[in-house]
């Protein structure tokens, strides 16, 4: 089994314009992007159909999709973590809250339409995304999910409930007591989106610099170990690795996410399994697991493992610890007992989670510096939006995304060390331990571990 150099997704299809060059000497740009990743390149993207002419550069430390924008579950899907509760708290009405909502949902076949009007095979299936339950607990959370959905104004065509025997005809799982479907997702090949989202930047005449570590930012000013380059606005779309940067340490949390894909399953396994409309699913249980079936009959498996490493410390290079390896392992081979799998590749990456839970765009015209990021593992479609919103931000726009909520200052920091790792591990101890509670117990009721847990990570 392969273990770590990226992930899967990137040595399964590296980059047709690989290796990029490397920015050298002195020049000057109109927008500078630090971040080669989906936020990065979004925002160029965007940035170039508003402002064309206008020279944009993208300066990226590794090469593109190397951080979690490569490495991740491949979801395309309309789910946010903590925006609804930022919305109301800024004073939104629910009506604009349910706006927000619902241009997310439609920016899911947005972004798959444009990724795929490059010709680039993203692997993109529509199959939504299903929440099951394998528990009594898991069920009474999924009941009363739809229920604050229905109140909220989302029909049964945005999320509805699913019987055991109807989550079963999707997916055999073991265990299962019903699932939450929402249409609203789309399954793909990361790295294969990653190339797709560069082509469209490039065609509009945007340069992407790879291995090009920004090294020091002040005013005008950006410096790598080989370049200076001036640029009137600089944008940092660093993410999970923006704790690298000077006086950065604190601001996003670089939350490890980890991940195994099976070899192909054959013909026979795969109709034990069902999965025939290629469904997002993930799980109701605290200590969550996310997954795909891939175009070539893979099963991709992700969860927390170790969640986070002392001082914001990133992986090295995606390898994961065998500890982990064997979790997920167990935990996939557990939730489909009829066929026997096997571990292909395994790896880890870092995603960037704000002390709020919540994504922002923080825009300071005076400093000409701008920063997205903190969508807290759901960035794929948010950084769609996102990308569109910085944009319009800079060109001088007033739009009901410039308008939106998630325009706002960059949440406080969090905790200092060791608090940081302490409250980190932590909570994802509490998590383990109220599943096995929950299980033991056989009952509706959730966990208090779990309440507990919310509350120290302000989720």
């Amino acid at each position: 089994m392969r273990n770590g150099f990226g992930s899967f997704w990137l040595h399964d299809a590296p980059d047709p314009h690989g290796p990029r060059p490397r920015l050298e000497g002195e020049a000057s740009a109109d927008l500078v992007i630090i971040g080669g990743g989906l936020s990065g390149l979004w925002t160029a993207y965007w940035h170039a159909k508003h402002s064309p002419g206008q020279r944009v550069v993208v300066l990226e430390k590794e090469r593109v999709g190397y951080g979690a924008s490569g490495r991740n579950g491949g979801w395309l899907s309309g789910k946010t973590v903590g925006l609804r509760k930022n919305l109301l708290k800024s004073g939104k009405t629910s009506a604009e809250a349910l706006w927000m909502e619902r241009r997310l949902f439609a920016a899911v076949d947005e972004a798959r339409d444009l990724l795929e009007s490059t010709g680039v095979d993203i692997g993109a299936a529509k199959g939504g995304w299903m929440q099951i339950a394998r528990t009594p607990s898991g069920m009474a959370r999924m009941r009363a999910y739809v229920e604050q959905e229905r109140q909220w104004g989302h029909h049964e065509e945005d999320v509805r409930l699913l019987s055991a025997q109807q989550t079963a005809e999707r997916v055999a799982a073991s265990d299962l007591h019903g699932a939450v479907y929402s249409p609203h997702a789309v399954g793909l090949h990361p790295a294969k989106m990653m190339y797709a989202l560069a082509k469209l930047c490039t065609d509009l005449g945007v340069e992407i610099y790879e291995h090009s570590e920004v090294t020091d930012i002040s005013g005008d000013t950006v410096q790598t170990p080989y370049a200076t380059l001036r640029a009137e606005t600089t944008v940092l779309a660093t993410e999970g690795y923006t704790a690298a940067l000077p006086g950065r340490k604190r601001q996003l949390l670089p939350m490890l996410s980890s991940m195994i894909i099976t070899e192909p399953l054959d013909p026979e396994d795969l109709d034990r399994i069902g999965w025939e409309h290629s469904e997002l699913v993930s799980c109701a249980e605290h200590m969550y697991f996310y997954a795909q079936k891939t175009a070539d009959g893979r099963i991709a498996i992700g969860g927390r493992g170790k969640p986070y490493n002392w001082g914001s410390a990133p992986d090295t290079n995606g390898e994961l610890n065998p500890k982990t390896v064997r979790q997920l392992a167990d935990t996939v081979q557990e939730l489909f007992p009829q066929v026997e799998l096997t571990p292909a590749h395994a790896w880890c990456g870092v995603l960037g989670v704000s002390r709020d839970w919540s994504p922002f765009i923080d825009y300071r015209p005076e400093s000409g510096l701008l920063q997205l990021g903190g969508y807290a593992g759901q960035g794929v479609t948010a950084s769609y939006l996102a990308g569109r919103t910085a944009a319009e931000l800079l060109a001088g726009e007033e739009t009901e995304l410039t308008r939106s909520t998630w325009v706002r200052p960059t949440p406080k920091n969090w905790e200092p060390e060791p608090l940081r790792w302490l409250g980190s591990n932590g909570v994802y101890k509490l998590y383990r331990l109220a599943d096995s509670a929950e299980r033991r117990d056989g009952g509706e009721k959730t966990s208090a571990l779990a309440t507990i847990g919310h509350k120290v990570s302000g989720r």
